[in-house]
This record gives structure tokens, sequence and C-alpha cells, in this order.
């Protein structure tokens, strides 16, 4: 626990720094570009730097995380390439980062096209990072136990909202709980998923 925060929460929590700030970075820099503002230049550095500590603290918090959470082999596969895509952002925010520190802040107007396009690829191979995570959680229920995925659907039977307020996902099945053991952990059994 660190901060009354277990591992795989503590990840969650810090991970937000990275998509927060390092687009920022990036749209700064570019509105610097366009209305030729100092500050705007700077705002991108500062985010920047700090984007880059965010993302090396979401990773050692996602790797800790990642051996004590309970997953399937599927769920470890796709975390597996979120790890890598995690280095490769903050390789290239790193090695912008750290250009940017010997150039005292400020790229020559050569290196700005260069830095920019970097930072647009980095932002984009964040986005597909994201969306890697949200599947860890949203599809595969990591950072959930076993036990408490057994728990959900049988707390949701029954629960409704007045016709007119629910939406049309409030109708559909629910789906059967993600495969969340390990080798050797318990897996659900196989009644827990009907209705």
């Amino acid at each position: 626990m660190f901060l009354g925060y277990d591992l795989p929460r503590l990840h969650a929590a810090i991970n937000d720094l990275p998509p927060a700030l390092l687009p920022i970075s990036v749209l700064f820099d570019l509105l610097g570009l366009v209305f030729k503002r100092e500050s705007l230049k700077a705002a991108g550095f500062w985010t920047l730097v700090f984007g880059v500590l965010g993302t090396g603290a979401a990773i050692v918090s996602g790797l800790l995380a990642e051996n004590v959470v309970q997953h399937s082999e599927q769920a470890h596969e796709i975390m597996e390439t979120h790890e890598t895509l995690a280095f490769v952002v903050l390789a290239i925010f790193g090695l912008l980062a750290v250009w940017r520190i010997l150039r005292r802040g400020v790229w020559s107007d050569r290196e700005l096209p260069i830095a920019l396009t970097a930072g647009v690829i980095g932002v984009a191979i964040l986005i597909f990072t994201a969306s890697f995570g949200g599947r860890l959680v949203f599809e595969h229920g990591l950072g959930i136990s076993t036990e408490r995925l057994e728990q959900i659907p049988a707390e949701r039977t029954g629960h409704e909202h007045d016709e007119d307020q629910a939406s049309p996902a409030a109708h559909m099945p629910m789906p059967a709980p993600a495969d969340t053991s390990r080798a050797g952990a318990a897996r659900p059994p196989a009644d827990a998923t009907k209705r």
C-alpha cells in the first residue's frame, strides 16, 4: 500500500499523467509556433518534462502491479503489448525532453518540425497504448479480484431505472466475466455467469 492505494489502484491513479500532459505539451508547442508566444513554448517545455516523469512513474507502478494482479494468459499478452508501447512512448518523449533540455528549452526553426512530428507520433502511440490499458480493465477486469468479479452479477440483478432514464445499454445482456485467473488460481464457477 502506498498512500492508501494498493498497486493496481496506484497505477490507475498515476497512469492519467501521460495522456494528460504529453498531448498538451505538443499542443502548447504547436500554439507557440502559430502565435509566436514564448509563454506557450515554456508551457510546452514544462508539460513535456513533467509528462515524461509521469510516464516513468506510470510504467514503474504498472510493472509493480503486474506482479500482484490476478489475470489470464490472454490478459497477460495484452499487458505485455501495453507495457512495450508504454516504453516506446517514454523513449519518444524522453528523447524529446533531453533534446530540449540540451537546447535550453528552445528548438531551432529546423528542429521544431522534427520535434513536433515526433510529438504527434508519440501522442498517437500513447492513445494506442491507453486503448490496451482500457481493454485490460473493461474487458478482462484487471485490478478486480476473481472473488469480487463473482459477486457482481448477483448485485446487478433486480436493479432497474425508470424507463425514461434508462439508456439502451441498460437493456443489453450482461457479458460473462472475463477469465481473470492465472496458472494455479481458481476460476469462477461456470454457473457464475448465468443470470
